[in-house]
């Protein structure tokens, strides 16, 4: 049988689409080995959000080929899609698929041999108007089920739309019969993954209106046998309605976390990257959901060193984040992307600036965290365990995100035990002691 191995770079959609051709491969007769063993063929899912992403794609492609000289390797993705003649200059590349010609890969191979020249297919990103269907699976504990893709906002900021189009959405029985499959495999947590999943509902059926909300979409997955966890991904303020908390809050299936983009804390500096909401708003989201779910981790995407951004401006966004009762930061040093409107703006913050500023958001990331973790020590909790193993310990997440550990077990994997949570280690996540069954 052929080898073929996969890398995935970026964000949980990524991950629900290299499984998904991954699956497309292994039915045509190829055998799935791991990216750092030797393979005929190399796929690998390129992101395009930062520039350090577009550097990784160069030094993947080097890892493969020292792996396997003579292998073919393919390209497909973000990057792929947005700058598809760069990557062919990348020394051993064959082949470049854009955004909607990756779902067909198998089409484009059509034999093994390396290439003189790199071949491309890629669509212009108007024709990137279909929804293709996709979740992972055999990866990890928990399958990422992709629910929506593209987006129709305009931050300056961003890339996205250009990569992957407008926004589109499954439809709803597909959703609910993909998450059927994914139980029926013994997955016991689901989480949905998209560009824009709370537009959820838009070009469902190739109808450019919405069919459906993402309320209806969470109370029909609620409703799914065999599925025990439903985790939301990241998801706009703008569009995390009250409802939807509400819902949440008592529902026993969808789980206390939510991860909501940010971005900037001053008013200021949203205006300027075009995001649809003022920091009002986003307080008046956290502040519901404190309330009506007091456990409830809230993860917070945020940007440093957009241009414009005085010291004043990113001191109000520390201000405005060290004040919301959070559990944590994804921060982003801001990097200039390639046919986006920020590129021409002006009061450009130099590098030096921006990493510093990303430290002190990373600094109070960790001290969030910490503080949040804190609430639950000595406490009882929940914990559903995953593949991973490190120094004789496996790790596992409760329902509202606690990354906690335990001697290893090999019986422990995709399990859900009760769990003492004990004190922080050194890596930052939770020590627990199993509960006796009865």
């Amino acid at each position: 049988m052929i080898k073929v191995a996969f890398h995935t770079l970026g964000c949980k959609l990524n991950f629900a689409e290299t499984s998904t051709i991954a699956r497309q491969f292994v039915d045509s007769g190829y055998e799935r080995v791991p990216f750092n063993s030797a393979a005929e063929v190399y796929v690998i899912n390129t992101c395009s959000v930062t520039e350090n992403a577009d550097k990784e794609c160069k030094k993947i492609v080097q890892q493969a080929l020292k792996q396997a000289p003579g292998a073919f390797v393919c390209i497909v993705g973000c990057y792929a899609q947005l700058k598809p003649d760069e990557i062919a200059k990348i020394k051993g590349v064959d082949l470049v698929l854009g955004a909607t010609e990756k779902f067909r890969i198998i089409d484009y191979i059509n034999d093994l041999n390396k290439k003189q020249f790199t071949e491309i297919h890629s669509c212009e990103i108007e024709d990137a108007n279909v929804f293709t269907s996709a979740y992972s699976f055999g990866d990890r504990t928990r399958a990422f089920l992709k629910v929506q893709d593209g987006c129709d906002y305009s931050c300056t900021y961003c890339t996205i739309p250009l990569a992957r189009g407008i926004s589109r959405s499954d439809n709803l029985n597909n959703v609910l019969n993909s998450a059927s499959e994914i139980a029926q495999k013994g997955i016991k947590e689901i989480v949905l993954t998209g560009v824009n999943i709370g537009d959820y509902g838009k070009g469902e059926n190739g109808n450019k209106k919405h069919e459906h909300t993402f309320l209806d979409l969470v109370k029909a997955l609620d409703q799914v046998d065999g599925i025990e966890r439903y985790r939301i991904s990241s998801i706009e303020p703008n569009l995390l309605k009250n409802e939807t908390i509400q819902f949440v809050a008592s529902s026993k299936k969808f789980v206390p976390h939510f991860h909501i983009p940010l971005q900037s804390g001053s008013n200021k500096i949203l205006k300027l990257m075009k995001r649809r909401y003022l920091r009002e708003l986003y307080s008046d989201r956290v502040a519901t959901i404190n309330k009506l779910i007091p456990d409830c981790c809230i993860g917070v995407d945020v940007i440093t060193g957009f241009p414009g951004e005085t010291e004043e401006d990113f001191l109000d966004t520390y201000n405005f984040l060290n004040e919301l009762n959070i559990a944590y930061l994804h921060v982003f040093t801001y990097s200039e992307r390639a046919n986006t409107e920020a590129m021409q703006f002006e009061n450009v913050v130099n590098m030096a600036e921006r990493k510093r500023r990303t430290k002190m958001l990373r600094i109070l990331s960790s001290k969030k965290k910490t503080a949040f973790y804190n609430n639950f020590k000595d406490t009882e909790q929940e914990v559903l365990f995953e593949f991973e193993q490190k120094n004789n310990r496996i790790y596992g997440y409760s329902r509202n995100y606690l990354r906690v550990s335990v001697p290893f077990n090999n019986e422990l994997i995709n399990q859900k035990r009760k769990i003492k949570i004990g004190k922080i280690d050194a890596e930052g996540n939770l020590l627990g002691e199993l509960m006796p069954e009865f």
